[in-house]
């Protein structure tokens, strides 16, 4: 028996152990879609899904390819678009398709019903269901999640269509000065004669029209609000869901800004809102667990009383709608920029909650890989901006029993280290979840968003399924040296390597080419006298007959080249969209140093760059480069040269143009294959699955002569143009130089990596903080003698520094200083109260000159005072 359950609710007790992580099998069916948005699983075993821009695409699961079906013309402006569809719960009767979106011939938004023919949209039969009217004057929040019940019932998230900005300082917008109504979201959620923000509840019929089903919030004569509402008082209910068993309905709310409790009400929450029977959730009046706001005058700046949320009431003049509200629903779930007291397995940082499905189980699910008993009657919800993925176990009447992480076979890209050593370990990293669904089979279909709001390159179509029963071992195989002259006397060992099922296993170690076995034992030892190209392969099978296998390259008669960076160094600031001059010097036991033969190491020199963003994610020009680097791929191969198997760039010669070689190297590299390119085999890779064997090889397949990618530079020396895009942070820079081996030895390559960081430091990623928190994205909640201290700082190349600071409390001081808390001073400013935890200003000092790198110690003081600011960012300023 296992326990469940987090933060202030009461454990409950479930009868099936949890899942083993290693079971679960993610899988990549498709990338690179621009902006999707929903996600809908035919009953054919299609998948539809829509993009922002207007596109309706349908994943083939023969053919494992994405086509258009359709483009309807869309407002995208505000957020606007194509923002949701849903299938007819007798979709492979009717073949009806249900569109929301934001047309171009009406300023509002629209539901229609559309007709696939195949796998074709017909625009022509398209019937106009339902519109409303809103403002585009300004933005935003439009919501857009649709919906079928498991009575037939369509449900429709509406957002608020109110601008969050204005003088609304993160609480509630509720402007009631004439003509600020887009800043008043009275008007619109708290308006029962209005379909913007709300959940809408309607039965669409045959011939395209709508009835009104019964439970709604208000009578079907619209007497006391319009009848299509089901639920109101909602801000902007982006994802949506609809538990198929209980027809309960869970929506995220996005909620507010405000970083910080005031007299104006409550900080920002987001929220998931469970709706069992019809009302009103409380915006623009409560947010969280019915945390009201102040009656705030934006005329006058003065405050009013707090909402009742038993009895809320709507006085703007641009209510057309009932005074007197319903009383107000708590949400469900809910969490704040920092920790939650209520939910601390939620973390901290940015916010956009999504309600994903709940999960019912079936037995058949193990046989279709479908997820365990353990995760019967959970809900799956996720955060797209922080992010993460949770459930919340709910009892038998819908309550709230438990929360839990997802998996961790899956790192959530919120975590800087551990989505860098994820990457290392080949870990699987998703970046923002923006819709999923469980299909018939019980596994789980998502939406991977990508890097940012905005087009990504690195969006992606997921299966997500477990894997019962025997489960074939992990293989691991390492040596003390992989390269040297001969004889060269190797020891290796299995260590990590492992049966999931605790199988004992058993060792297979052979040497190629030849494939001869030399030992049968864990850690053996080798000698090899002859010079040559070599490849040890270990085996390891369980009891039931699975095996696997692991390969290590070796290189006798021949070392490897040193590398080392003259410039840039270790640490060294870089200006976004000014050039960065680099230097590197070789020095190789058999070919001698680039000091005295520039012109033969300038050729076989490359600098590979990686861009990276403040929180880990990194700028790959290719997801398939970013693969190779963590597979074995560059031990044997490099791009023009070749050291065991052949130069890429050779590859990409011999199958360019030809349709079929893509399929056939992918089986090759999974596979393993002999005789293709000479007499040593290329081992299989079983443990690489085809989504990233295809993504490596396209990489390897887009390689041109003279071309070898937008990040990998040839030579010594040269300079590169760091991004002109200001969230860039850091810059890894890693120089290579391939020998031109001693045969019958092959070739190999040396590495130097140094990394770089951009002049703006965001606060947030200090390597160390002492007393303070982590508020979204910066440091808040510091009083006096509290310091975050950021490590191996070069400023001998800044002038001066910029703070972005903020203070809704006492101010104080903001000292810099050298190696440690009470070190050398290097500067201060003083921090006067803004008005505001998110008003900001910028404030700058003089630096004192500074010889040496180290740890530079941002330390605040204000002594016997508390809640003393917050702190954005730093900036470096470059010497004139």
């Amino acid at each position: 028996m296992v326990l469940a359950g987090t933060g202030s609710l009461n454990p409950i007790l479930f009868a099936s152990e949890p899942p083993q992580d290693y079971r679960f099998k993610i899988e990549i069916l498709a990338e690179g879609m621009p902006q999707p948005m929903e996600l809908e699983l035919a009953p054919d075993g299609r998948i539809f899904f829509n993009e922002i821009a207007g596109q309706l695409k349908i994943y083939q699961p023969a053919t494992r390819s994405v086509i258009e079906a359709g483009k309807i013309e869309v407002f995208t402006d505000q957020e606007n678009g194509f923002l949701g569809f849903a299938l007819d719960p007798a979709f492979a009767q009717n073949q009806w398709i249900y569109l929301f979106y934001s047309p171009k011939d009406y300023i509002g938004q629209r539901l229609s019903r559309f007709l696939m023919r195949g796998d074709r949209l017909d625009l022509s039969s398209e019937r106009r269901i339902l519109e409303f009217p809103e403002q585009r004057r300004t933005c935003c929040h439009h919501a857009g999640s649709v919906e079928f019940g498991p009575d037939g019932d369509l449900y429709i998230s509406t957002g608020d269509n109110t601008d969050p900005g204005g003088d609304s300082a993160g609480y509630a917008p509720i402007d009631e000065r004439p003509d600020r109504d887009p800043w008043d979201a009275q008007k619109s959620s708290a308006n029962t004669h209005d379909l913007r923000g709300k959940i809408l509840r309607i039965r669409p019929t045959p011939e395209g029209d709508y009835t009104i089903p019964e439970g709604n919030l208000f009578p079907k004569d619209g007497s006391k609000g319009r009848p299509e509402i089901f639920v109101m008082g909602c801000r902007n209910p982006w994802r949506m869901s609809i538990d198929p068993r209980t027809g309960v309905v869970y929506w995220g709310e996005v909620g507010p800004d405000a970083g910080g409790d005031g007299a104006r009400g409550p900080r920002g929450y987001d929220e998931i809102n469970q709706a069992r029977r019809a009302g009103n959730f409380g915006w623009p009046h409560f947010v969280g667990s019915n945390f009201a706001y102040a009656d705030w005058d934006f005329a006058t700046k003065t405050l009013g009383p707090k909402f009742d949320p038993f009895a809320p009431t709507n006085s703007s003049p641009n209510n057309t709608g009932a005074k007197v509200l319903p009383p107000a629903q708590p949400a469900f779930i809910y969490w704040p920029y920092g920790d939650s007291k209520e939910f601390p397995i939620l973390g901290s940082g940015g916010r956009t909650a999504c309600a994903g499905p709940v999960f019912h189980f079936k037995p058949e699910f193990k046989n279709t890989s479908g997820f365990p008993e353990h995760f019967d009657n959970c809900l799956l919800f996720y955060d797209w901006q922080r992010p993460f993925l949770k459930w919340a176990r709910l009892d038998r009447d819908s309550g709230l029993a438990g929360t839990e992480p997802f998996t961790s076979a899956v790192t959530l890209a919120n975590d800087r280290e551990r989505v860098l050593s994820a990457r290392e370990r080949s870990e699987f990293v998703i970046q923002r979840p923006v819709d999923s669904q469980f299909g018939p089979d019980g596994c789980l279909y998502l939406l991977d968003y990508g890097e940012t709001w905005g087009v990504n390159k690195d969006t992606r179509l997921l299966k997500v399924s477990y894997q019962w029963g025997n489960l074939a071992p992990v293989a691991k195989a390492s040596a003390d040296t992989m390269s040297g002259r001969e004889p060269l006397s190797v020891t290796f060992s299995s260590a990590g390597s492992k049966d999931h099922d605790g199988d004992p296993l058993r060792y297979e170690w052979l040497v190629h080419p030849g494939g001869k076995k030399f030992s049968a034992e864990p850690s053996p030892k080798l000698t090899l006298a002859l010079p040559g190209n070599y490849v040890i392969e270990l085996r390891v099978s369980d009891v039931h007959g699975a095996s696997n296998s692991a390969n290590i390259p070796l290189i006798v008669g021949n070392s490897a080249p040193e590398v080392r960076f003259i410039e840039p160094q270790e640490g060294d600031f870089f200006t976004p969209s000014q050039p960065i001059r680099y230097q590197i010097a070789v020095r190789d036991t058999e070919d001698g140093s680039s000091v005295d033969y520039e012109e033969l190491f300038e050729t076989r020199t490359f600098l590979n760059v990686t861009w990276s963003r403040g929180d880990g994610r990194i700028e790959e020009a290719e997801p398939g480069l970013a693969l190779m680097k963590q597979s074995d791929c560059f031990n044997c191969h490099a791009t023009e040269q070749k050291i065991v198997g052949p130069p890429l760039l050779e590859v990409a010669n011999r199958y360019r143009g030809q349709p079929d070689a893509l399929e056939a190297s992918i089986e090759r590299v999974i596979l393993g294959s002999s005789g293709v390119w000479g007499d040593v085999p290329m081992l299989p890779h079983s443990a690489m699955n085809s989504d990233q064997a295809r993504m490596m090889v396209r990489w390897v397949f887009s390689l041109e002569p003279g071309k070898v990618g937008a990040n990998i530079l040839r030579g010594l020396s040269g300079k590169l143009i760091a991004p002109k895009e200001s969230k860039i942070r850091t810059a890894t820079l890693e120089a290579s130089c391939t020998d031109g081996g001693r045969p019958p030895a092959g070739a190999l390559t040396g590495k130097a990596t140094i990394k770089l960081r951009s002049r703006r430091l965001e606060a947030e990623l200090a390597d160390e903080k002492k007393g303070l928190k982590v508020l979204g994205n910066f440091l808040g909640a510091i009083d006096h003698g509290h310091y975050a201290r950021f490590a191996n700082i070069n400023l001998s190349t800044s002038s001066s520094v910029t703070l972005r600071v903020a203070s809704g409390g006492q101010g104080g001081r903001i000292e810099l200083r050298s190696d440690a808390a009470d070190g050398p001073l290097l500067a201060e400013v003083e921090v006067q109260p803004t008005g505001g935890w998110e008003k900001w200003t910028e404030l700058k000092a003089l630096l004192q000159p500074a010889t040496k790198r180290g740890d530079l110690f941002v330390v605040f003081s204000n002594p016997d005072k508390g809640g003393l600011m917050n702190l954005d960012w730093l900036q470096f300023n470059p010497q004139p």
